[in-house]
């Protein structure tokens, strides 16, 4: 009896602590040594719990009784419970906010943002798609779908560009090419329409690069056109932005301790534009409209009629007749053209 009524003392004093009658019915009880009731004394975890204050209701301590004869930690369990719903309020309240009110005000998206949405309310350009805007000036399909020597003329004066893997962009000017006319011309590399390996891109479609070696270590680039196995070669240009990278290159291909080259002399030949360029094997087929890495821009002011030079072509004598076609054309007076013809110049000079 004098065990029972301790137990007895302990459970009142508790529940003069904080727990209410109702309460500390609910609570499990066990049987004393001799048959009589006492309080089972409550885990650290329920005086936490009440520790808690009024937020703790009745539902919580039911399933505290019904938990705690499996062993399970009713602590823990409110813990996670705790943890888990404010958070989920969390995340509620940043996506309310946003619905509710915008990010930005009206005014700043006259000035600083411009934003075009298509039908689906999709972004489709704006200022900070500045490299997507650059691009979009680039030469495209249908400029290079055009007859063979229409397009030898039209380069001249357009903008070559090569994007290093760096990020560093390299630009020129063309001002000399050359027209291969495919199978009926005797100086060209489809001449009786032979197609392989080396000179498929001849055949593709008009925009794509045909890059070729001579002499194993040396590279050419054409652009084919119009024409079955017709293509342009751009033999010279003018260098316009990354001179110094230009000039690193070449002098990595130069034997010795050569001079360092002036600007003119950088891109002034099919095989030293290919170096400056950083053109090789690798870029055979690549379709100047669409490749990310190497296309064509507009000039700012094509050259007139009377600015073009028509002239043979250089190193085709093994062509025969074709290798005094006029089918090289070039920007009269640029210091960057490979091979002058005064003998022509002055011909077309005193016909104009």
């Amino acid at each position: 009896m004098g065990r029972s009524s301790r137990g007895n003392g302990r459970a009142e004093g508790r529940s003069g602590a904080g727990l209410r009658s109702w309460e500390l019915a609910v609570l499990p009880v066990r049987r004393g040594s001799l048959g009589s009731p006492r309080a089972q004394p409550r885990p650290c975890s329920q005086r936490r719990l009440e520790a808690r204050g009024p937020s703790f209701s009745w539902h919580k301590i039911l399933l505290h009784f019904l938990l705690s004869s499996v062993g399970w930690n009713m602590a823990s369990i409110h813990l996670q419970f705790s943890r888990m719903m404010p958070r989920k309020r969390k995340r509620l309240t940043p996506l309310n906010a946003v619905q509710s009110k915008p990010s930005f005000s009206p005014a700043d998206t006259s000035g600083s943002l411009t934003v075009v949405l298509d039908g689906n309310s999709s972004p489709v350009s704006s200022k900070y798609f500045s490299e997507e805007k650059r691009t979009s000036s680039r030469l495209g399909t249908d400029f290079f779908n055009q007859p063979c020597i229409s397009l030898a003329k039209s380069f001249l004066g357009q903008i070559l560009v090569h994007k290093l893997p760096d990020g560093r962009e390299l630009r020129g000017r063309i001002v000399e090419t050359e027209a291969y006319l495919g199978g009926e011309d005797a100086a060209s590399h489809s001449k009786g329409g032979k197609q392989t390996a080396r000179n498929a891109a001849m055949f593709m479609k008009p925009g794509t690069l045909y890059v070729y070696q001579i002499y194993g270590i040396y590279f050419c680039m054409n652009v084919s056109s119009q024409g079955e196995g017709a293509a342009v070669l751009l033999r010279s240009l003018e260098p316009l932005q990354g001179l110094d990278t230009m000039r690193q290159l070449r002098s990595a291909q130069m034997k010795g301790s050569a001079k360092p080259l002036k600007d003119w002399q950088l891109c002034n030949g099919p095989a030293k534009l290919c170096q400056a360029f950083s053109i090789n094997k690798s870029f055979d087929q690549k379709d100047l409209a669409r490749d990310t890495a190497v296309w064509m821009e507009p000039g700012s002011e094509a050259p007139g009629e009377q600015a073009v030079v028509t002239a043979a072509r250089i190193g085709v004598s093994y062509g025969g007749e074709w290798a005094q076609k006029p089918l090289r054309f070039y920007i009269r007076g640029n210091k960057c053209v490979s091979v002058v013809d005064k003998k022509v110049e002055s011909e077309q000079g005193a016909a104009d």
